[in-house]
């Protein structure tokens, strides 16, 4: 297995590839309604590669985490779109996506690859990560340290989203 937090001189010598994987990772792991569609991934790789944390086993995407940085504390519905939203130097650290494709659950991957954006969030001086996750995932990051804030309101895929923060 190999770790990779993408950059953008490494995005940019095979942009597709990226592009493919991401978007094939997506479609697998998460339901039509939830998963980010191809043309909003192009412009988030374009934007903000070091947004991303993959794991890779061979040539295949199993997981992947991505998310942008931002001044803003709470996670919107507009920051899902507008991948132009991104602040290099932001204070806090977005979570979009948590996945791991279905082959590969339940052995710990996508666990971490959030334990190396974390470190990584704090190394750069992040105040702290946000996420949304449903109810049933709860438990889950709480694992990592995460504290529920509030139901979010977000309207992403449908559903009610609960918001999720850790401070460093």
């Amino acid at each position: 297995m190999e770790l990779i937090r993408l950059n953008k001189e490494l995005y940019e010598k095979n942009p597709e590839k990226y592009l493919d994987d991401v978007t094939k990772l997506e479609r697998d792991a998460f339901t039509a309604a939830e998963a980010c569609p191809r043309e909003r991934f192009a412009a988030r790789l374009s934007v903000w590669p070091e947004g991303f944390w993959f794991l890779y086993d061979g040539d295949r995407l199993i997981s992947m985490v991505d998310g942008f940085m931002t001044d803003t504390p709470d996670l919107s519905d507009e920051m899902f779109a507008d991948a132009g939203l991104h602040n290099p130097k932001g204070r806090w650290q977005m979570i979009f996506g948590v996945c791991t494709h279905p082959e590969y659950r339940y052995h710990g991957y996508a666990g971490q690859l959030m334990r190396q954006m974390l470190e990584d969030a704090k190394a750069d001086g992040r105040k702290g990560a946000v996420l949304t996750c449903r109810e049933a995932k709860l438990h889950y990051y709480a694992k990592f340290g995460f504290h529920t804030d509030s139901v979010s309101s977000s309207q992403h895929g449908g559903g009610m989203w609960y918001q999720m923060r850790i401070r460093f």
